[in-house]
């Protein structure tokens, strides 16, 4: 393992980049990837670091690993320490938590690994194809939250049509995960909280996913070589302490605010890599 010590100092925001990609990323479970890849793309073009893809991958992973995984402890902490529900809301039962997350990871994780070491894909066919279906489920989200879904109660029973759903998601997401650092979190999230569950199971949920299925995919990058470790030194300290301060900062934001926000962070960032690519 070897880092330039230089860039320790020419790269002195990336805490500040840690803290607000692991907030982002625990607040709506979708991963730190929908931050650090467009970030780390634009420090690319800018010149302030020569990376490739394949770095950004690396790098996303191994700084999730630490952010995403702080954040699935807090939500998993919070499932076992549940308020009694205000109006319309619900709580979550463990086992309809636990269901989603061990069904989802044992298909997208085997996806993922595969992916990572066999899988030939044209990454800039997936990656348009990606951010396209992305863009229609971050407005379906924010369409849904504040039209039927606006005064309509929470689900409180996973239901089984809606676990089936996730499961066929599962595989693609892993192998979106694999090429892109983020996948999986944001398609099983997305779809939870336009179903309705509460922000518990769609958020808390999908972190537990993202976490187990970035570690697991962090070993690869570490073993090939491609983890500019002076990157990751710097940006996990403030993805910990995001991943963190997520939980209480999406609770305060309450499921619309937190839904809105979300769909609208998805739609932006598709957009800037789809641009980015482009040109």
């Amino acid at each position: 393992m070897s880092y330039n010590s230089e860039l320790l100092s020419t790269l002195w925001f990336l805490p500040g980049i840690g803290v607000i990609g692991a907030v982002i990323a625990n607040t709506s479970g979708t991963g730190g990837g929908v931050v650090f890849v467009p970030v780390f793309n634009a420090l690319r073009e800018l010149g302030e670091l020569d990376l490739q893809p394949l770095q950004i991958v690396g790098i996303s992973m191994c700084i999730q690993s630490f952010g995403m995984t702080m954040g699935a402890l807090r939500w998993t902490d919070r499932l076992y320490h549940q308020p009694l529900p205000d109006e319309l809301h619900a709580t979550v039962r463990p086992r309809d938590f636990f269901a989603v997350c061990l069904a989802v990871m044992a298909l997208s994780l085997p996806a993922m690994l595969v992916t990572q070491r066999w899988a030939q894909l044209d990454q800039h066919a997936v990656l348009t194809a990606y951010k396209l279906f992305s863009i229609l489920l971050g407005l379906a989200l924010i369409a849904s939250t504040w039209t039927f879904n606006f005064k309509r109660g929470e689900k409180d029973r996973l239901e089984r049509a809606d676990l089936a759903v996730v499961l066929l998601l599962a595989i693609p997401g892993g192998i979106l995960t694999a090429l892109f650092s983020v996948g999986i979190g944001e398609l099983v999230a997305h779809y939870l909280f336009i179903r309705h569950y509460p922000v518990l199971l769609c958020t808390g949920a999908a972190c537990v996913i993202s976490a187990v299925s970035v570690i697991a995919g962090s070993l690869w990058h570490v073993q090939a070589g491609s983890v500019p470790w002076e990157v990751v030194l710097l940006a996990v300290p403030g993805a910990i302490l995001g991943g963190f301060l997520a939980r209480p900062i999406a609770l305060w934001l309450g499921a619309r605010r937190l839904k809105t926000l979300d769909g609208g962070w998805i739609v932006a960032s598709a957009l800037y890599l789809l641009w980015s690519n482009a040109n």
